[in-house]
Formats: structure tokens, sequence, C-alpha cells
């Protein structure tokens, strides 16, 4: 099945390199493209694509405030957002309000076909050089605190949330506890299932409000 794409950004230079970049991924369409965010929002509503790869920082409607009212419709698109490392303050607050990805326009490009299938399969996925602004983002927030949901992991899905909200792939995960990755997608699963969150997105946002990996700590060991 065709995954048709819908792409936001307002530099006509880098709607050319992604398009250039996706449509020769294999099943994906680039059905449609908008040049701030207001437009957006009606080409999404228009022509109804499965996945929108939009920039955060846009005119007439930034990227954040467009992805909140799209994910408000009945029929929401998965939303992946494309971020210029450095500039953006609103990590977290996407991802609470619940995208499917996170990006740096300097992304492999593979990376960003990746993205695209996995937010059209409804999970998430996050570029781990993102992950270290929602560590930063998430540095000032609130004391974290008792997180009952935690009670109910085992200790290898302890582990595995932990290298999770690090910003590891399953292959990552798989190699530094020595397993296999059908393991690790299903310890995956169990782990999002026992927290109660969506994808992998969103349980890197519980992991770090729950004070299970805290600002400036360095790679697992």
């Amino acid at each position: 099945m065709t995954i048709r794409l819908v792409i936001a950004d307002d530099q006509a230079m880098i709607r050319a390199g992604l398009r250039l970049v996706l449509e020769n991924a294999a099943g994906i369409e680039v059905a449609g493209e908008a040049a701030d965010g207001r437009e957006a929002l009606d080409v999404v509503r228009r022509l109804r694509p499965d996945v929108l790869l939009m920039d955060i920082a846009m005119p007439r409607l930034d990227g954040l405030d467009a992805a909140r009212e799209l994910l408000g419709d009945p029929h929401p698109p998965k939303i992946v957002m494309l971020t210029t490392f450095g500039t953006d303050r609103n990590l977290h607050a996407a991802l609470r309000a619940g995208v499917n990805g996170f990006l740096l326009k300097t992304s492999p490009p593979e990376l960003l076909a990746e993205a695209v299938r996995v937010a059209a399969a409804g999970e998430g996925l996050i570029d781990p050089a993102v992950t270290m602004r929602v560590i930063t983002s998430l540095a000032g927030g609130p004391v974290p605190g008792d997180r009952p949901e935690l009670e109910t992991l085992t200790p290898r899905e302890r582990q595995v949330l932990d290298l999770l909200a690090r910003g590891l792939s399953n292959p990552e995960i798989a190699a530094a506890l020595g397993l296999g990755e059908a393991t690790v997608r299903t310890h995956v699963a169990r782990v999002l299932q026992k927290l109660g969150v969506r994808d992998r997105i969103q349980a890197v946002v519980f992991a770090y409000e729950a004070g299970i990996v805290r600002p400036g700590q360095g790679e697992p060991r």
C-alpha cells in the first residue's frame, strides 16, 4: 500500500529536496506541498494524506499550532515534525500534542523515509539527536513523582525503557542487551501497553517525566 504524504515547509528548496528524497523511497507518494502552517491545514484537509511531514517554524501558523489543530480533526494524518537543531523551544509541547515523530532537517535520507513509514503504521520515531533537546526541555520541568505504572514493568522491561528513552533504536537495544530484535520488539510493545502510552515517543516523554533518565546522564553502561 502506497503512503500518501504532504510536505510543509516555508523554504521551497527544502521542500524540493524532501520531495526528491521521498519520491525515490519505495512505497511513498508525495501528494502535495504547503508553504506555511495555514496552507498545510488547507492542503491536508483537501488531500487527506496518510502522513504530514512539517517544519515546526513557519509563517502565518507555525507547525506546532497547525499540528494541534489537525490532531483535533476526526481523522487526522500522522504527523512528523522537522526541526533545525538548536532552534526549537517546542519539542516537548509537540510530543505531548501527539505528533508521531521529530527529525532534524539534516537527518539522512533513509531516516526520513523510515520515519514516514513508521508514522503511517501508527508508531513514532524520534531522531536520537533530537532526544537530547527533549531532555533539555524537560530539565526545568516539575519534579518527577511516583508513577505506579513503573511497578508493573519487569526488570528487563525497565532496561528496555531506559535505553529507549536515550534514543536507541530496536537494533541498538538488542545489541546492548544481547537480545534478538524480535524479542526487543516484544518488550517494547509490553512497555508501551503497561505504561498506557501510544508509541515509543510518548514512552520517552514518560521516562523523563518519571525521572528514569535524567538530564546530564551519560550513555547507559
